[in-house]
């Protein structure tokens, strides 16, 4: 079995997790969990729930996966934040973590300029948010059919910036009143969803990068200082 995930499991006195809650408790104890594999074996909520929770497709092309359906109330039961963090991809920080990685990763990724599209995108999910994204999109002016892939990488930048986060996650329903499909995040930002004195860190971004960096290293001893680097960001 791979260290990291040994080591994940020992952190966590389990070997599988099997709910909601499960999945919650992790992800404050590790402080940090992608959502699908991120490049470091063992480092991602895919990986760490029971095989009978991981995504399955039925003979009459149905399908079913918990850990899918465990995002919105992991999400919306307060401890956590979630968004595209860790290289663009989606994940899980805990509220204890956000301040310092918040911090860290604002500095890298300055307020946008003003005048620009990641500018009007902010500005109208600030005034107007939470919103999904096709609401998002259609508020900020960018309709055709071109525009969708060009729209989703200014409102992952500005993610992977910590200016946007997912405060739930909107699904379709049936004639029956059931929901169904793979659902729309409902974006705002964190300090609408957290507070404002939640995004904030008595630590300068050097200071909040350096903890960072040594939680990291505890948790994954043998990822490589280029893997905790994407991983940061």
């Amino acid at each position: 079995m791979c260290p990291h995930f040994l080591l994940l499991i020992l952190i966590m006195g389990k070997k599988e997790i099997y709910s909601a809650a499960g999945l919650m408790a992790y992800i404050r104890e590790v402080g940090f969990l992608p959502l699908l594999d991120g490049g470091v074996r063992g480092f991602s909520a895919e990986e760490v729930v029971a095989d009978d929770c991981r995504y399955v497709v039925f003979p009459d092309g149905g399908w079913d996966w918990p850990l899918w359906k465990w995002k919105g109330p992991v999400v919306t039961d307060g401890n956590c934040v979630y968004g595209k963090f860790f290289a663009g991809k989606a994940g899980f920080i805990s509220c204890d973590w956000w301040p310092d990685f918040c911090n860290y990763r604002r500095s890298k990724h300055p307020v946008p300029a003003e005048g620009s599209i990641d500018e009007t995108v902010l500005l109208t999910l600030q005034s107007q948010g939470p919103l999904i994204t096709r609401e998002l999109r259609a508020a900020c002016g960018f309709n055709g059919p071109k525009m969708r892939s060009r729209f989703d990488g200014y409102v992952t930048r500005l993610q992977m910036g910590c200016y946007i986060v997912t405060q739930d996650f909107v699904y379709p329903t049936d004639k029956h009143g059931r929901e169904y499909g793979w659902g729309w995040s409902l974006l705002t930002t964190p300090e609408a969803l957290l507070g404002r004195e939640s995004c904030t860190s008595p630590h300068t971004p050097q200071e909040s990068y350096d903890l960072l960096a040594n939680h990291f290293r505890k948790l994954l001893p043998e990822a490589t200082d280029k893997q905790i680097l994407k991983l940061l960001g």
